[in-house]
C-alpha cells in the first residue's frame, strides 16, 4: 500500500500525514477542519496527485441534499423523449445520472472523493450519508440495482466549523485540525512556491504578515494564499525590505475589508 507523504509543493506536518494514512488504512472518511487558507481543500488534490488517483469533487451548498450525491433520475428528459417519440425510453438506466459519491462508488479503480465544506448543508445532511459512507453502497429503486464499491474511495471531507456536525457522523471519521502555520513553517511554504528569494526579504514580509494577523480587531485575517500573492506583488514591484518593514505596501492584497485596512494602517503605520 502506498502512503501519503505530501508533495513537493504541499508541505504536511507529521500529524496531518498520520491522519491521512490512518484514513486510508481504515477506509474511513478524513474530516479536516481549520481556518480558511490552511489548505484543507487542496489536501484532497495533493493526495490524488501523490497517489496517482483521479479526484471527484462534490462542492456542498446550503441547498445540497444527500440524494444529489448518489444519483438523480432525469424524469424531465425522459418525458421530453417520450413526447417527441424519437428515442427508446424503455431503458431507464439512460436517465440515471450518478452524482459525485455515486461516481466514486461505481468507479472501476480507487479514487479520491472530496466533499468540500460539508457544514454549509442542512444539519441532517451528514446523517443522511451515514450508510453510504460506512457501507460504501446504495440502492437505485428505479433500476432495482445496488451500486457497491469495488474499491473504497479515499474520502476527504472539509469543514469550516460553521455548524456542529452530528456525533454519529463524527464517530465514523478520522479527524484532523490543520493549525495555521507558524512563521518558520510559513517561510518554508514561501520557499516551496518562490524558491531563491532573498531570505531577508521573506523574513521581513512574513514578520509583517504576522503583525497584521495578530491585530485583534481584524474581522478577516489574511491567509497563506494571500501572503503568497502579496510576496509575488512585492517582488514584481521590487519593493525592498525597508519599505516592507516601515510601511504597508499593497495592503489590499492581504486585507479585503475596509475596516481591517483602516485598523492595520492605524495600528502599524508607525511600526
Amino acid at each position: 500500500m502506498k502512503y501519503f507523504r505530501g508533495t513537493s509543493d504541499y508541505l504536511v506536518t507529521p500529524g496531518l500525514m498520520e491522519a491521512v494514512n490512518a484514513a486510508i488504512i481504515l477506509g474511513r472518511p478524513l474530516l479536516v477542519k481549520g481556518e480558511p487558507g490552511t489548505g484543507k481543500t487542496m489536501l484532497a488534490y495533493k493526495i490524488a496527485e501523490a497517489l496517482n488517483k483521479k479526484i471527484i469533487v462534490w462542492n456542498i451548498k446550503s441547498t445540497t441534499v444527500a440524494q444529489e450525491g448518489l444519483y438523480v433520475y432525469d424524469t424531465v428528459q425522459r418525458l421530453n423523449d417520450a413526447r417527441f417519440g424519437d428515442r427508446d425510453i424503455s431503458d431507464i438506466r439512460q436517465y440515471i445520472k450518478l452524482g459525485p459519491l455515486g461516481q466514486a462508488l461505481a468507479s472501476e479503480e480507487q479514487v479520491v472523493l472530496l466533499i468540500d465544506e460539508i457544514d454549509k448543508a442542512e444539519l441532517e445532511f451528514p446523517n443522511d450519508l451515514l450508510h453510504e459512507l460506512d457501507q460504501m453502497d446504495f440502492y437505485i429503486p428505479e433500476t432495482r440495482e445496488w451500486i457497491k464499491a469495488k474499491h473504497r474511495p479515499i474520502v476527504v471531507i472539509t469543514s469550516n466549523s460553521e455548524k456542529e456536525l452530528p456525533e454519529a457522523f463524527l464517530r465514523r471519521c478520522i479527524f484532523h485540525y490543520i493549525e495555521f502555520p507558524d512563521p518558520e513553517m510559513m517561510k518554508k511554504i514561501v520557499e516551496v512556491h518562490y524558491p531563491g528569494l532573498s531570505e531577508k526579504l521573506v523574513s521581513t514580509a512574513v514578520k509583517r504578515f504576522y503583525e497584521i494577523r495578530n491585530l485583534r480587531e481584524l474581522r478577516k485575517k489574511p491567509s497563506t494564499s494571500e501572503l503568497l500573492d502579496w510576496i509575488k506583488v512585492l517582488v514584481d514591484e521590487r519593493i525592498n525590505e525597508k519599505e516592507i518593514a516601515e510601511g504597508l505596501p499593497f495592503l489590499g492584497v492581504l486585507l479585503k475589508k475596509t475596516k481591517d485596512v483602516e485598523v492595520a494602517r492605524r495600528r502599524l503605520s508607525s511600526v
